[in-house]
Parts: structure tokens; C-alpha cells; sequence
């Protein structure tokens, strides 16, 4: 069937809309893939969000899909919806990138867990999206595959790594999105392109990649810090995303031997923490926190702002654990990568001697992962089961165009903004980037941050804000200049 007037596209459907539909033979998934493809065809010219298309590997997909729903059998979660998958993640039959020129042609054989996973869930894969190189970037742009724009504004960044499964889904490209963060990459772009970012748990979903004819030897931030996530237009596309991705795997050097309970939430506390000393925040930061606080309070939660220093120590933290291991890839960066993370990095670093100075001290590491489990510990307690922080995304609205190559006054700038997003990696607490509506032309929205493995209360408090915030899609072109 086709759209009826007076209907939304079944490209502005959610994911278990779509799910339903196909399910109750509403629609079929062959219909549902070439609504999506068109919108793509629509929309992806003018933003590069997505790379690597091949529409008729989509299509049989879906037919295949179509199959299942005709034999009666017994549907997965997600099955026909579209999902795209990140460039920097194995998907077998497609390059793993990292949006690199070198590894262009560096094809996989099989895919990573997480992809499996979606797979598994039914999922239509519908793409490639874009990343900057190495994904090291707030900033979505490489040499082999170009710039991704935010589909709000030109002139503002769609966040990075995940830049281009987030500009995807806020175009309507696909309902929900694979990405990963170690650094605010799912959680940045949801908030700059207006769609909603989960960063699950540390080790709830499997981070795990094919083994490759060369091994790579994973460093410890990687281990304990990157993780792997959903990202979608609304908070049931993120839902059901995350219950399609959650995966058991002790091959996961900080995977789970079983699925943990996801729903349930209760009645949640939210304390606001506005400011740890680093950044003030913007005024259309403040404003997203005071109206997200406001629609909590309506909704019945109990609502207070706090201070906790806590978080602003361990946002200096990410700075050292994390780039004294990228130090020690510099000579492949400057080898492999572009100009542009080529001297993004060398500005971080320069950067980062304000907090740690020139050339930390092995010491200062060693006490740094000792310091980690301490604040680890006061979180969690902090916490307890009943309480959830709130905080900004960033202290900024969505960042310029480039603004890490605009010196290093700007990247010092940029660095103290992202304390939100550079916290919890180092923590490994779940959090998600909730969009709160748009603010002067650029979307604006506020980060939870919950308790180890209470993800659903970190939804339950989500779909209340989204219940009570005006959200509007943005223009197709994604062109305007903000």
C-alpha cells in the first residue's frame, strides 16, 4: 500500500511503527525500503550523511523480509525497519573504512557483533554512514568520503563521529542508527542534528570485531571507554534499537555472560547539574535544562539542582587516560590520516598541556585509572536506584563548522564545553541526548545520565521530555545557513 493523503510517509514513521506495520501486513517491507530509498534520494545529496548505497541489496533484503511475514514465521524485533551502519564498523561485503583513502578497499569478511546483532533483529541494512577519519573528531568530515552538513544549518557541524548516522535519522533517512562513543560520538550528533543518542553501559552491548587477518591490540581506553549505541528520530526508535543491539558476549573484554532486565523504570529523582566549573553554559543551554526541569516536574518527578564536582574531575580525567593511548598512535594517524584530523589532534594536544601539562608522567596515569574506580564508585552510590542526573549536552549550541581547526584558543573552548560528554565514557554510565526542541535555528536538548545498567530510566525520563517538547523534522535541502 502506498500513503494515504492526510498520512505521514512511512519514512516519518518510528521503528515499531514500521515493525507493527510490517508485522500486521499494514505495509510490506519492500514498501517501506523504497519509501526510505527515495527519501535518501531526496535528501542524501545534500548532506552526505550516508555513503556506500546499494539500493538493490536494501530491496532484497526486504523481499526476503516480505517472505517471512507471507510464511508465517516468527518475527524478530526489527524486522524491515531500516538501520545504517557506521563506516568505522564492520559490516561483511562493505569497506571498514574509518574514512580513510588507504583502506578504502580494507572489505570485510563478517561482521561485527553489534551488526550481527541488528541482523539478527531483522534489520533492513540501508547504508553506510559517515565519520571523520579514525572517528576522532567532533566534526564529520574525511578525504575519501567528504563533509557531512547538518541538515539544520551548513554552517554547524552534525556532530561527529556518528555525523552522519545522526544527520540520516533527522532527515528521515532511517529511523534509527548504529554508532558508537568514546567521546560524545552518538551523544554530540543526536544533540546537533535533533535526534535522540543512547551511549549504553559499559559492556551491555558488544563492541567485538571480526578477527582480521592482522590483530589489532585494542588500548585500555578503547576497552573501557567505547562502546556501542543506537541512535533515532524518537526515544522508541533508540528503545527498540537497543534491545535489538544488546548482546551477550564474553569474547567482549567487558562483555556481559547474560542480558540484564531493561524495563521496569519506577518512579526516578533528577538532580540537574548545571555547571562543574569548566564552561559556563550558553543561554540556550540553560534554557533547554530549565524547560526540561519544568516538563519533569509536571510529569511528576522530583526535581533538584546539585553540585558535583565529581563530574568535572572526571571529564579532566578522559583527557589524559584517553590521549596519552592516542599518542601512541600518532605516527599511523600522521601516516594514514587527513589533514584535518591531522591538525584537530595536534591542536587537542596542545590543549590538554593547560590540565596535564607537556608530557604527563606514567605516575599520573597510573593514579588517573586508580582515580577512575573511586569516582566510579561515589557515582554509582550517589546514584543509588532511584536517581538520575541531568545535565547539558554541551555547554555550547551546536558547534561551527570546523571549529576544532580554528586555533587553539577555540579547541581549548571546545574541549571545557564537551565536560558533559567527556565524563561518562571515563565513568561508563549510561547516558542519552534528548532533544528539547530548537532554539535560533539549531536544535538544542539536554543529556541523562542514569545508574550502571538502568537504561530504562534513562528512557522513561526521556519520553517524558519528548512527550512535552516541540519537535519539528528539518528542511530537506539542509542547506539554510543558520
Amino acid at each position: 500500500m502506498t500513503d494515504t493523503p492526510g498520512d505521514k510517509p512511512l519514512w516519518d514513521h518510528s521503528a515499531a511503527e514500521l515493525a507493527a506495520g510490517i508485522r500486521d501486513k499494514s505495509f510490506s517491507a519492500t514498501e517501506v525500503a523504497e519509501a526510505f530509498l527515495a527519501r535518501i534520494d531526496e535528501t542524501n545529496p545534500a548532506l552526505n550523511a550516508l555513503v556506500d548505497l546499494r539500493p538493490e541489496e536494501a530491496l532484497t533484503q526486504a523481499a526476503a523480509a516480505d517472505a517471512a511475514v507471507a510464511a508465517g514465521e516468527e518475527l524478530p524485533p526489527l524486522h524491515g525497519v531500516p538501520v545504517s551502519t557506521k563506516i568505522n564498523t564492520s559490516q561483511r561485503g562493505y569497506a571498514s573504512s574509518h574514512g580513510v583513502v588507504a583502506w578504502a578497499g580494507a572489505v570485510a569478511q563478517e561482521d561485527a557483533t553489534c551488526v550481527s546483532a541488528l541482523r539478527d533483529a531483522g534489520a533492513t541494512l540501508m547504508g553506510r554512514s559517515n565519520s571523520p577519519a579514525f572517528a576522532i573528531r567532533w566534526f564529520t568530515s574525511n578525504d575519501l568520503h567528504g563533509k557531512t552538513l547538518n541538515p539544520w544549518s551548513s554552517g554547524h557541524t552534525p556532530g561527529g563521529s556518528s555525523g552522519g548516522a545522526a544527520a540520516a535519522v533527522a532527515a528521515g533517512m532511517t529511523p534509527t542508527a548504529q554508532g558508537n562513543d568514546i567521546g560524545g560520538s552518538i551523544r554530540f550528533p543526536a544533540y546537533c542534528c535533533g535526534a535522540v543518542g543512547l551511549r549504553p553501559t559499559m559492556g551491555l552491548v558488544s563492541g567485538t570485531e571480526p578477527r582480521g587477518a592482522e590483530e589489532f591490540d585494542s588500548p585500555l581506553s578503547f576497552q573501557t571507554m567505547a562502546v556501542q549505541g543506537p541512535l533515532g528520530w524518537t526515544v522508541d526508535d533508540v528503545r527498540l534499537g537497543l534491545h535489538a543491539m544488546v548482546t551477550p558476549d564474553l569474547t567482549d573484554p567487558v562483555g556481559l555472560p547474560v542480558r540484564p532486565p531493561l524495563g521496569g523504570a519506577g518512579p526516578v529523582k533528577v538532580a540537574i547539574v548545571r555547571d562543574v566549573g569548566l564552561a559556563k553554559p550558553h543561554p540556550a543551554v540553560n534554557t533547554a535544562l530549565d524547560n526540561a526541569a519544568r516538563w519533569l516536574a509536571e510529569a511528576g518527578h522530583e526535581v533538584e539542582e546539585v553540585e558535583l564536582p565529581l563530574l568535572g574531575e572526571a571529564a579532566r580525567l578522559w583527557s589524559l587516560l584517553l590521549f596519552e593511548e592516542l599518542r601512541t598512535m600518532l605516527p599511523e594517524i600522521q601516516r594514514f590520516g587527513d589533514d584535518g584530523v591531522r591538525d584537530s589532534l595536534a591542536s587537542t594536544f596542545r590543549a590538554a598541556t593547560d590540565t596535564w601539562g607537556e608530557q604527563p608522567t606514567l605516575e599520573a596515569y597510573i593514579k588517573g585509572y586508580a582515580r577512575r574506580g573511586t569516582l566510579i564508585s561515589r557515582l554509582q552510590q550517589y546514584l543509588g536506584g532511584d536517581r538520575i542526573l541531568m545535565t547539558p549536552v554541551t555547554a555550547e549550541p551546536p558547534f561551527e563548522q570546523d571549529a576544532d581547526l580554528a586555533g587553539d584558543d577555540r579547541m581549548r573552548e571546545l574541549l571545557a564545553a564537551q565536560w558533559p560528554m567527556q565524563a561518562v565514557p571515563v565513568l561508563g554510565f549510561p547516558a542519552m541526548s534528548v532533544p528539547t526542541g530548537v532554539t535560533d535555528g539549531l536544535p538544542s536538548g539536554v543529556q541523562l545520565i542514569g545508574g550502571r545498567f538502568r537504561e530504562d530510566q534513562l528512557l522513561h525520563v526521556a519520553t517524558a521530555i519528548e512527550a512535552r517538547a516541540q519537535r519539528t523534522r528539518p528542511s530537506p535541502a539542509g542547506t539554510t545557513e543558520a
